[in-house]
């Protein structure tokens, strides 16, 4: 588990931003900006794109990048998602073998700030243009007032349906709330004999129903810890009561796998999902040659009367002790314009976060087009804490036990309260 800032940690940021403040300026000895053209050096870029299918794109990205700037060379180099984040913390740690830009998840920002990692970017040219920024990613680049990260692809949780299994069923259209959710999957059930949805016990799928309810893990500028207060309880009420009453039955041991078979091939008409399952889905029976049949809406509201669902997806960020920011900048700045962002979602099938790049061929794509009101209309950043990664685990621990029935919704979560308060010192319970 992460836990907070250590001594260690924390002479390490002091060590590194003396050495970024030694390295290349962007600018000549006169204070003016240096041209572009006239910036060179080497640079090391770590890309966590899947190495088989999104790898050859930003590959290529490289290479142009290189054509119109002779003089910089980009060390490209692939590093698997799952371990890039121990990789790059313990390379930042030692000033050895970092590289000078990382694909960084948005969930890691704060943490990686705190720890003096990434450096910021405010007045850098690696910020051009941010106000054609889609604002819901742009958020997840913040912490404590300062940007440390551009936002390069974004992704949500919606809510994806069987369009004839709904229309079987005599529901003309989606639900808006957790209870039209929960009395629409009975009725489909009783309608077709498919399930209404297959409850995802991830903590990380909890958050449209805690956000929804008002709910968060913690309130950062109150320092409190939030996940046993009202309103999460009643979240957690709503989703045990999903579980219970509108879910196909749970194999905890293999949830994800078995929720997609259900999900593609037609004995499940709803689930919460992101649109990285999109391309699974559509190899389903359900959904194979009639890929109209797959329908896309945001996730419903609670009781808070509002729905809303957290932001994924993947910021560019450079590293503090990076001996070339002005390279550096320059690539972030390539990586995440309009033009590069287009060859992106047209070659990855990701979702852009500017604006200006969803353009007719992007949202050609079935699950860019279904999912950018859905990001537009509901998606969130998730509570800019460092220790949020860690908060998941014992989140998710409990949440299961609730959803199988071995502790009380209040006793889980206060539980999980209590669990928080290791990772969060100072804050107190809400």
């Amino acid at each position: 588990m992460r836990r907070g800032v250590s001594i260690a940690a924390v002479v390490t940021a002091v060590v590194l931003t003396a050495s970024a403040c030694g390295g290349s300026s962007s600018s000549d000895s006169s204070g003016k900006p240096k041209d572009p053209k006239d910036i060179s050096g080497t640079i090391t870029y770590w890309d966590t794109s899947d190495a088989a299918t999104e790898a050859p794109t930003y590959k290529a990205l490289v290479k142009q990048f290189e054509a119109k700037y002779p003089k910089i060379k980009v060390n490209y180099q692939n590093v698997p998602f799952t371990d890039v984040e121990q990789k790059f913390k313990s390379a930042a740690k030692s000033g050895k073998g970092a590289p000078d830009v990382v694909r960084t998840d948005v969930g890691l920002i704060a943490e990686y700030a705190e720890l003096g990692y990434i450096a910021p970017l405010d007045g850098t040219p690696a910020l051009k243009d941010t106000g054609d920024f889609n604002p819901v990613p742009m958020n997840t680049t913040k912490y404590k007032g300062k940007t440390y990260g551009v936002p390069s692809v974004t992704d949500t949780l919606g809510l994806l349906y069987n369009k004839k299994l709904l229309k079987r069923a005599g529901i003309a259209k989606t639900p808006t709330t957790w209870d039209e959710f929960i009395a629409d999957s009975k009725t489909i059930k009783q309608k077709t004999g498919a399930f209404g949805t297959y409850l995802n016990p991830d903590s990380y799928f909890l958050l449209p129903l805690l956000y929804s309810n008002g709910a968060d893990l913690a309130d950062p500028a109150a320092k409190k810890i939030t996940i046993s207060g009202p309103a999460a309880v009643q979240a957690l009420t709503t989703a045990k009561k999903i579980n219970d009453e509108a879910s196909m039955k749970v194999d905890f041991a293999n949830a994800y796998q078995n929720m997609q078979t259900a999900f593609k091939n037609g004995k499940v008409a709803m689930l919460i999902q992101g649109p990285w399952s999109v391309s699974d889905d559509l190899t389903g029976t359900a959904f194979k040659g009639d890929e109209g049949n797959l329908g896309f809406a945001p996730v419903p509201a609670g009781a808070g009367g509002k729905a809303q669902s957290p932001t994924g997806g993947h910021d560019l960020t450079v590293y503090q002790g990076s001996t070339n920011l002005p390279a550096s900048y320059l690539f972030t700045q390539f990586m995440t314009s309009t033009q590069s962002q287009i060859a992106i979602a047209k070659g990855t099938g990701t979702l852009p976060t500017r604006k200006s790049a969803y353009t007719s061929e992007v949202t050609a794509d079935v699950k860019i087009a279904g999912f950018k009101p859905v990001l537009e209309q509901t998606a969130r950043a998730r509570v800019a804490l460092p220790q949020v990664g860690s908060l998941f685990t014992p989140l998710a621990q409990n949440y299961v036990k609730i959803l199988q029935g071995d502790e009380s919704v209040k006793a889980g979560l206060d539980a999980t309260a209590k669990q928080f308060q290791q990772l969060l010192p100072g804050y107190s319970l809400g």
